[in-house]
């Protein structure tokens, strides 16, 4: 794929985005692409601390998407857009589709990346919910007659990439920008305990070593030396 103008990646949680296409992201970035975020939920379950401040949670995942974000696409950072749904609790609703097609319209992005929402056995609803919402949502954003309430011109992107998928037939050769992809995830501090397992200095180390390890594996069987995969979907 050519490297696009902008892309609009559209995560469940804070995170989600940097965990699924983050280094593609950082290479668009250093391209010239202009790297919006969208994010559906709170984060607000993301401890497993029960006596948490989760007020103080949110706030925190908040910023650290926005460090992430920065440190994913620097002077190229688009919009970081926050939908603040409670985590847990996001449904692919008709009202949501619509807030997530207003993105899509208000920003035009060419390419939109976002989860797999048929990965078999996929446990967390979030996750399915927020793939559903965005490949709905770019339904609703390119024709007209959908939510013309909100007086914006209709918008299709051309390409949509979806992470996590059980079939990938897109690769993106990311080699040489690993490092950013973690350096933009160990941004996101508040969930060394939860998610990453990295509450140590060696902890941290291996959770480097396994995030690197499985896109050198993916690069391989594509002869880089590290890729991100994805389903491309072109017929928008």
């Amino acid at each position: 794929m050519a490297t696009p103008t902008s892309v609009l990646a559209i995560g469940a949680h804070p995170d989600d985005v940097e965990f699924g296409c983050g280094a593609t992201l950082a290479k668009w970035a250093s391209q010239g692409c202009v790297v919006h975020h969208l994010v559906l939920t709170d984060g607000s379950k993301g401890t497993w601390n029960p006596d948490a401040d989760i007020t103080a949670l949110v706030a925190a995942r908040k910023l650290e998407q926005r460090e992430a974000s920065l440190r994913l696409a620097g002077s190229h950072r688009g919009e970081v857009v926050f939908l603040e749904q409670i985590d847990g609790e996001l449904d692919s609703t008709l009202a949501l589709r619509g807030e997530v097609a207003r993105c899509i319209r208000t920003l035009k992005p060419a390419v939109i990346a976002g989860h797999d929402p048929w990965k078999r056995y996929r446990l967390h609803p979030d996750h399915r919910h927020a793939g559903l919402l965005a490949c709905d949502a770019i339904v609703a954003a390119r024709d007209p007659h959908f939510f013309r309430e909100h007086g914006l011109a209709a918008h299709r992107p051309h390409s949509l990439l979806l992470w996590e998928a059980d079939a990938p037939d897109h690769f993106e050769d990311v080699t040489a920008f690993v490092d950013t992809k973690l350096h933009a995830l160990e941004a996101h501090a508040s969930q060394f305990e939860s998610t990453m397992k990295a509450t140590s200095t060696d902890q941290l180390a291996q959770f480097r070593t396994r995030i690197s390890s499985r896109l050198e594996g993916l690069g391989a069987a594509h002869n880089v030396g590290a890729a991100e995969v994805f389903k491309l979907i072109t017929d928008l």
